[in-house]
């Protein structure tokens, strides 16, 4: 192997940054803040569409596809959601390049090109979707309407990093309409709790759900349902969001239908998305010092097959078996993949497996053959035995499955244990620079009170947790009557 992947507890940024790219997940492009996803990364990602894209349909979802431009006009259209994504906003004025006159080998804007009006690149594609629900929708025959598609969106990010906020990055967004409010309310909480369970049951990553404060709500919404993930370094991350947007954007592009009774109504409505940055996520949620540990849910290669072989001969009697316990693991739909690459040593290929997180890894010897056993490898545990061949399948099986169980288990504890009670503001305080996670702190609900925090900690409302157990108090801060406690922490 080349350079030595930099230790979590050294510097964890650095570890991160340097793991996305040792891996083959991803490097920067030549476009300032923009990425390439290499094709392991991509695989991974691919994993995460195509169960999500099922969970989707099976709920009575269809996917469609809108432009990535968006006029000017309708994105100002619903002004909260405009202002909300202003800053970051690409916008293109010219239609054409020409030869500049004064140096034929460059190339400039053409004035006489400009556009009669603006177009912005999506950031989010609300104001091109409710412009085109207007022509669908007129009565309530027409409704529901449940779409969601999968694209790529540009938030001109200042501060970028790989997976987590990048210029470009590929998402689904979800825009459903209604002709009723508990409809759509019932919608958005419906697809915030299938993302709960993708998080968990896939990527191994246990969330918190619960609701946004008013000034972290997505611009537009009436409430944003969230799922909130904790990473390795104690900082939480929004994994998933799903909006209620009442009637905002059905008012703001005048979109109305005839109900039963022959009035007309305008169209409840909800928008939800995941994106990329579950990839960052995943990375976060599990890796170590070796490299990436992935769920063998969403692993593109779930086993790995390496010979250990002196010659040509000794290599094609491994082979022979190695290609049968392919077979066999294939037929039991399990990924595999044999590498019998003679120019890597066993040493180099265990370290890149192990460093892309392959899950389980199975080694073959003339001794192993001899003995009818091969030694298998955990990334998980690092752990390694013998099997007996003939076992093999229903022993993988198992593995694969104890493997996903434990990475959730594993990481619960860790969040579980960083879930920390406070009463007073001090106490706030010390958590977060000794200790950081979630803290349950008391807030009294008024936005001036949590962007004093926020001021004086970097710590924001992660959450306001669904809770069975709520019960009332007085605010860290302020010291008035809160309602509940909600999940403050520092946030990526």
């Amino acid at each position: 192997m080349g350079k030595k992947l930099t230790k979590r507890s050294e510097d964890y940024s650095k570890w991160y940054n340097e793991l996305v790219v040792m891996a083959d997940l991803a490097e920067n492009s030549a476009v300032r803040g923009c990425m390439v996803i290499k094709p392991y990364g991509y695989a991974i990602w691919e994993k995460m569409q195509s169960q999500l894209d099922k969970m989707f349909k099976s709920t009575g979802h269809q996917n469609a596809y809108f432009p990535l431009f968006v006029p000017k006009s309708l994105f100002e259209a619903e002004e909260k959601n405009a202002e909300g994504f202003a800053k970051e906003c690409a916008v293109v004025t010219h239609y054409r390049l020409k030869t500049d006159p004064d140096n034929n080998s460059k190339l400039v804007v053409d004035p006489q090109a400009r556009l009669e009006e603006e177009l912005v690149v999506r950031p989010t594609s609300e104001a091109i979707i409710w412009n085109t629900y207007k022509n669908w929708i007129q009565s309530y025959r027409d409704l529901p309407i449940l779409i969601n598609q999968w694209a790529n969106v540009v938030r001109w990010e200042m501060r970028t990093r790989l997976f987590l906020r990048t210029a470009e990055f590929l998402w689904q967004e979800g825009h459903t309409a209604h002709a009723e409010k508990d409809e759509a309310i019932k919608e958005t909480i419906l697809i915030n709790d299938l993302y709960a369970d993708f998080a968990e049951k896939f990527m191994a990553m246990p969330v918190i759900k619960g609701i946004k404060s008013e000034s972290e709500r997505f611009a537009g919404a009436e409430e944003t349902y969230c799922i909130e993930a904790l990473m390795q370094d104690g900082k939480a991350l929004q994994a998933g969001t799903s909006h209620f947007l009442g009637q905002n954007f059905s008012k703001a592009f005048d979109v109305k239908f005839a109900t039963r009774s022959g009035e007309l109504e305008h169209v409840w409505a909800s928008s939800w998305g995941v994106s990329s940055r579950l990839m960052g996520a995943l990375i976060m949620t599990h890796g170590d010092d070796n490299g990436l540990v992935l769920p063998p849910n969403l692993a593109p290669i779930q086993v790995v097959i390496i010979p250990i072989y002196k010659g040509n001969k000794e290599l094609k009697t491994i082979s022979k078996v190695a290609h049968k316990i392919y077979s066999q693991l294939i037929a039991a739909g399990i990924s595999v993949k044999y590498d019998d690459r003679d120019n890597f040593k066993p040493g180099f290929k265990f370290n890149d497996y192990e460093l892309k997180g392959v899950p389980i890894r199975i080694a073959i010897g003339p001794r192993d053959l001899e003995n009818n056993v091969v030694e298998l490898a955990r990334r998980d545990t690092l752990e390694k035995k013998s099997i007996p061949m003939k076992e093999i399948t229903n022993h993988i099986k198992i593995i694969l499955e104890d493997i996903q169980n434990n990475l959730f288990d594993r990481a619960n504890s860790f969040r579980e244990e960083r879930i920390t009670a406070v009463e007073t503001f001090d106490e706030f305080k010390s958590i977060l620079s000794s200790k950081g996670g979630f803290i349950s702190a008391h807030w009294d609900g008024t936005s001036e009170t949590e962007q004093s925090i926020k001021k004086e900690t970097k710590a924001t409302i992660r959450c306001i947790p669904f809770s069975k157990n709520i019960k009332a108090g007085y605010c860290v801060y302020s010291g008035k009557p809160s309602p509940q406690r909600v999940l403050f922490a520092k946030a990526y």
